[in-house]
């Protein structure tokens, strides 16, 4: 099954084994949450330098792996949050959101924490953002789960949900 099959309840299964709910199934339920406009995510990836990536597998086959080498190649530092320890693309992993200072230089800060982890970790995930105080979560294609992104909306961060970040940068040119 590719991203865009689905069956009629909108569960979407894809191609690294994610699974999410599609835009109808949420729209059903009736959720609140909604991506920030396509200025203000422009804006974010113009801004942004170092991107934590959580998630970030060292298999070049998956698509954490080609996603974040991509973004090193539009000039992005990337921090690989993954409990495997040494280096991924070339970066000392941290194996936590609480141990990013590890990785940061003097006068660096993560600007971003793109995810690619199952939905049912969002929440801790969001938790940790928050008190963290991290300015942006980006969960990725399938990453889905609107009640802990509107809770992180809430709380300050700027939150983008089910879309690839990698695509969005990419389409800035």
């Amino acid at each position: 099954m590719t991203a865009s099959d689905a069956d009629h309840s909108g569960v979407r299964v894809y191609a690294d084994g994610v699974f999410g709910l599609g835009h109808a199934a949420n729209y059903r339920r009736g959720n609140m949450f909604k991506n920030p406009s396509s200025a203000e995510i422009t804006g974010l990836l113009r801004r942004a330098r170092v991107i934590a990536v959580v998630g970030l597998s060292a298999d070049p086959v998956r698509p954490s792996h080609h996603v974040a080498q991509s973004l090193q190649s539009f000039g992005y530092r990337i921090i690989p949050v993954t409990p495997t320890a040494g280096s991924i693309l070339g970066e000392m992993t941290v194996p936590d959101l609480d141990h990013l200072l590890q990785a940061l230089g003097p006068h660096e800060r993560v600007d971003i924490v793109d995810v690619f982890r199952r939905p049912e970790h969002v929440a801790a995930i969001v938790d940790d953002c928050i008190r963290l105080k991290l300015p942006a979560l980006w969960l990725q294609d399938g990453v889905i789960d609107e009640q802990a992104a509107q809770r992180a909306q809430e709380a300050g961060i700027f939150t983008v949900m089910n879309r690839c970040l990698y695509r969005d940068r990419a389409a800035l040119g």
